[in-house]
């Protein structure tokens, strides 16, 4: 039996994609709080601002966080902290975790927080959505949004009807958890959620973004992965795609940056060491012009603190 291949930073698609499509992405699965919002406002997102309450300590599990600012239809500011939970494997201190980072926010800025999960695991039981205490002269509960990803398993012909990116996210979600020991169906099943988004009509900016989501979470073996390749190929060539060419521009892109990786690890390696698996997945999370950027820097290492500092300074949330 083919092994399933593995990535190590699935939470990189998850952030790219929910920068694209912010407001879909609370449309989506937040809609009771997505309808509080003025999104004729520009959203922002404070990734200084969530750098200085997010830990260090955290960087051995997988996460993806966007702390963002909006605004009320009445006017008033409001912060919405978005946590995806990528481990395949329930957290026992996740809510305390919730908690903590909702009350950071508001320690360090004064500014109260909407604190929402997504959880992507595969345990339908594990659902928190709370943390509290209580005793006879103090008590807190702390409730927190959380959508679970498991439960779409259910509402598959909405998901397929839907127009909303986060569909087609989760609809690649479910199937990658699906198909761990059934690989040639993950690749019909990739080719399948590919093609719906040349049939929905979309942009090609849009193609392009869900393209790469679905590409970099529904990982296949290098056999498939060329079976796969030739098939939308023909697709694109028997339709006449005006953008005949994404797959291939996005799987060079991808090649490219896992190349990049590969190459910058070792150098760093040989300059300053062994490293430690955290800071190797910090440095996985590295856009390529970062990692184009971070082989330039390194020339100038002497030591593993010099690679700390330069990602303290440039590593993205």
């Amino acid at each position: 039996m083919t092994k399933e291949p593995q990535r190590s930073d699935n939470d990189s698609p998850w952030k790219e994609i929910l920068e694209a499509y912010f407001p879909q992405a609370m449309q989506f699965f937040f809609p009771q709080t997505a309808a509080l919002i003025n999104w004729e406002r520009p959203h922002q997102f404070l990734d200084k601002e969530f750098q200085q309450i997010a830990r260090e300590a955290e960087l051995g599990r997988r996460y993806a966080d966007k702390l963002v600012k909006v605004w009320l239809l009445q006017g008033e500011e409001i912060w919405l902290l978005i946590h995806v939970e990528i481990q395949a494997k329930p957290e026992d201190n996740f809510a305390e975790r919730m908690f903590c980072y909702n009350l950071r926010i508001f320690d360090k800025f004064g500014q109260p927080a909407i604190s929402l999960a997504i959880l992507c695991d595969t345990d339908s039981n594990w659902r928190p959505n709370q943390y509290s205490y209580n005793y006879p002269d103090c008590s807190l509960d702390f409730k927190f949004g959380t959508v679970k990803l498991l439960d779409y398993q259910n509402r598959w012909a909405e998901l397929a009807a839907s127009n909303n990116p986060f569909a087609t996210v989760v609809m690649a979600h479910l199937k990658t958890q699906q198909t761990t020991k059934q690989l040639g169906e993950r690749k019909t099943w990739k080719f399948s959620l590919i093609r719906r988004l040349y049939e929905q009509g979309l942009q090609e900016r849009d193609i392009r973004n869900l393209y790469r989501f679905i590409d970099w979470v529904m990982i296949l073996p290098k056999d498939l992965e060329a079976e796969f390749w030739q098939e939308f190929k023909q697709f694109e060539q028997e339709r006449s795609m005006s953008y005949i060419t994404t797959g291939e521009r996005i799987g060079y892109e991808r090649g490219k940056q896992e190349g990049e990786q590969t190459l910058v690890l070792r150098q760093i390696q040989k300059r300053v060491g062994e490293l430690p698996p955290e800071v190797q997945a910090r440095i996985q999370t590295l856009t390529l012009e970062q990692l184009e950027a971070l082989g330039e820097a390194l020339l100038d290492f002497s030591a593993i603190a010099d690679l700390f500092a330069w990602l303290d300074a440039n590593q993205p949330t």
